[in-house]
């Protein structure tokens, strides 16, 4: 029953819509954070593999890969995958599942043109490793965040609740 004396507040935003946003923050959130983690280690990587002398020469041009080169095209290519699990979170049943599957068939698929590009055997396999690395780091980092939601606070590990509203 209401009653002429209404205060005239407005509700926020449904509490559905602000934790589908949330989620969505800290998925992109966590997202930046593997990818700045990838590209650190598989830049080490690819410095340790040159190290101890695997030559990353493209045998057609003969240039050597530089090691910001590795940086750059790990960068983007976890920032694809942020931008692909954030687009399942928003569209799909079951983003944690279909990101699983579509990231692993890009990693394999990414795995060819070493194979194909004619280089030594060490740099071959030293690139095929090199393909692994932020694989290793983004898919396990982004897929548990599209199934369980974002961290509120990283000290405590504690999760926001999620699509719990209350009874009026």
């Amino acid at each position: 029953m209401h009653s002429m004396n209404d205060t005239g507040i407005v509700p926020g935003p449904a509490s559905g819509q602000t934790s589908h946003t949330h989620r969505l923050r800290g998925l992109a959130g966590t997202g930046f954070i593997a990818t700045l983690a990838a590209t650190v280690v598989t830049t080490l990587a690819a410095a340790l593999a040159q190290a101890v002398g695997v030559d990353f020469e493209v045998p057609d041009g003969g240039e050597t890969i530089p090691l910001s080169g590795f940086a750059v095209v790990t960068g983007f290519f976890s920032v694809v995958g942020i931008v692909i699990a954030v687009a399942l979170l928003r569209w799909s049943a079951r983003p944690a599942k279909r990101f699983v599957w579509t990231a692993v068939s890009l990693t394999a698929i990414s795995l060819v043109p070493p194979l194909l590009s004619g280089a030594e055997t060490a740099a071959t396999t030293a690139l095929l490793g090199l393909h692994l690395v932020p694989a290793t780091v983004m898919i396990p980092i982004l897929a548990r965040c599209l199934r369980t939601g974002p961290i509120d606070d990283p000290a405590t590990g504690q999760r926001a609740a999620q699509g719990r509203t209350r009874a009026h």
